[in-house]
């Protein structure tokens, strides 16, 4: 029997990447940070664009109706590799990121990298890039809300590093 990165949440594994993506849900996942990070070699296209966020690892339907669900949680990282031609918009500023979907798309111009479009409340990003990888950086916790307190996520971190 192969044991689980974290048994009680029925997580499989604590790295994922964009082969992943029809096994992947981000629906109502919170974004604390957002960043362009660019690579130290000149040869590749200049930018990694990275989100801090709070992964909803599974939604747990309540014993009885009346009662809240409660959910799994994850401070993540999602990395998408060789970004480029972002476009989008974020605000207002000092209103709370979720993302709603993401979406990998066919290049309308049959470039080799696909089109990748993160829709969210408050915000949406549009740009090209050749994949991603999310790393959860610490096992999910059972919470009540479906956003970690910063004390329970460890502050804002871009920390490619999964904790299994």
């Amino acid at each position: 029997m192969i044991a689980l990165p974290h048994g009680p949440s029925g997580l499989s594994r604590a790295t994922w990447t964009d082969a992943d993506l029809a096994n992947m849900g981000w629906h109502d996942c919170r974004v604390h940070a957002v960043s362009i990070g660019e690579y130290v070699d000149d040869t590749l296209p200049p930018a990694r664009l990275l989100l801090d966020l709070d992964y909803i690892v599974r939604w747990v339907e309540p014993v009885r109706r009346e009662l809240p669900f409660t959910f799994w949680i994850a401070p993540a990282t999602l990395v998408f590799e060789r970004a480029w031609n972002i476009t989008g918009q974020m605000g207002p500023l000092h209103e709370v990121m979720e993302i709603a979907d993401v979406h990998r798309l066919d290049p309308l111009d049959g470039g080799p990298d696909p089109l990748w479009h993160i829709e969210g409340q408050n915000f949406d990003l549009q740009f090209r890039a050749h994949g991603y990888i999310q790393y959860l950086r610490l096992p999910p916790q059972r919470t009540a809300r479906q956003v970690l307190a910063m004390s329970e996520r460890g502050g804002i971190s871009f920390a490619e590093q999964s904790f299994a």
